[in-house]
């Protein structure tokens, strides 16, 4: 109760509904600068968002490292960007609702002998329905916020040795759906009402609370962390779920939704370009700089978090 009155206390929302509906209208900033021979690694990367990135960056001469859960789709995908672009192309596979996958797959690129310049963590699901991780976790959160927690966590020291890579969130002002924040005593949604909403707000608002710390163990070392929100995009993000919401998705929500290059061309944009040099710690809209909600700003939440999410991720 007493983080929900100081959140409350924080909250400004006429100004911060205003700020979102110009900042919606901003241009998108772009980036031409080439990226030809570093190496860049996406998760989710065979359809939607991350698909569109990686041949972005491809088109730009970067060399990829795919991460994803399909092996015949991460084939496909590396093929056609070789083929399209004449570029290097390596897939690692690995299952964000397994724990063990996620921390293998981890240890597996802290052992590999090249630098990663970039790297974009896509990889995400949303579910109608309450679903059950056979690590005894919900799936949303685990596959959103704690892979990409588990990846950073062990990779922080190779990036911080590298000096110049920049990670960013595929993040969403979705993470305002966790209007009261974060709920550290209950992962398993069997304390308070689950929904599809509520759950994947819960997961973006970790991954930015997650933020603050890393940006804080990166400090003067070169490496940046940011979160993009990508706009409204077409993609097969829910799929998974009933006909109903299939239907509802098609008829309301893929209408209205854009191409996903438009988010791969800010990915571009806060990836390479040297106007985002040195900064760190941001929420943008696409490439417009943005505050987020008064529940991702509180660093004594973010320390907490950190502490449960290294015990969770098996990380001690």
């Amino acid at each position: 109760m007493i983080r929900i009155n100081k959140y409350l206390r924080q909250y400004r929302l006429i100004a911060q509904t205003r700020a979102m509906r110009r900042n919606k209208k901003a241009k998108i900033k772009e980036c031409d600068e080439d990226f030809k021979g570093r190496l860049v690694a996406i998760t989710g990367a065979t359809s939607g968002i991350g698909y569109a990135t990686a041949r972005k960056y491809a088109s730009h001469g970067a060399n990829l490292l795919l991460i994803n859960r399909n092996e015949e789709k991460s084939i496909n995908v590396c093929e056609e960007v070789r083929q399209d672009f004449g570029v290097e192309c390596e897939y690692k596979i690995a299952d964000f609702s397994r724990i063990s996958d996620v921390r293998n797959l981890a240890y597996e690129l802290l052992n590999l002998n090249l630098n990663i310049d970039v790297f974009i963590h896509n990889a995400g699901v949303f579910s109608t329905k309450k679903v059950i991780t056979e690590d005894s976790l919900e799936l949303v959160f685990q596959v959103i916020y704690l892979g990409s927690f588990i990846l950073n966590y062990v990779l922080k020291d190779k990036f911080k040795a590298q000096e110049s890579t920049r990670i960013i969130f595929v993040n969403s002002e979705g993470h305002r759906f966790a209007f009261f924040g974060l709920r550290l005593d209950d992962f398993e949604w069997e304390d308070h009402h689950y929904s599809g909403l509520r759950s994947y707000g819960q997961a973006k608002l970790a991954q930015l609370l997650s933020m603050i710390r890393f940006d804080e163990y990166f400090k003067d070392s070169g490496v940046s962390i940011n979160a993009m929100h990508p706009g409204s995009v077409k993609s097969s993000m829910g799929q998974n779920n009933g006909r109903s919401y299939r239907f509802f998705k098609r008829v309301l929500i893929d209408r209205a939704a854009k191409s996903p290059e438009i988010s791969a061309q800010a990915l571009y944009y806060l990836g390479v370009s040297k106007e985002m040099e040195g900064v760190s710690g941001k929420f943008f809209r696409l490439t417009t700089e943005e505050v987020p909600s008064p529940p991702a700003l509180d660093r004594e939440v973010a320390e907490e978090l950190w502490d449960v999410s290294i015990k969770l991720g098996g990380l001690e």
